[in-house]
């Protein structure tokens, strides 16, 4: 296997990897909201709602930084 090829698939590998991080923090973020508005009930699941959307733009944030530092590691 070349060199080119080595290097391709550990991009691969790295970038796969941040979906499963990306589904992990909405999946963190939204359970502490579900399990919050059980423990305090409002009206509207404000925690759940707060949380996902949250989660959502950190998860956005940190894959955005991995991209841009991974491509000046280049």
């Amino acid at each position: 296997m070349s060199k080119k090829e080595k290097g391709q698939l550990n991009n691969y590998a790295k970038f796969s990897s941040l979906a499963f991080q990306m589904f992990a923090i909405i999946g963190l973020g939204s359970f502490v909201g579900v399990k919050l508005d059980e423990y305090y009930p409002n009206q509207h699941n404000l925690y759940t709602l707060i949380l996902s959307l949250s989660s959502v733009l950190i998860s956005l944030y940190y894959i955005i930084r991995r991209i841009i530092s991974s491509s000046k590691d280049k």
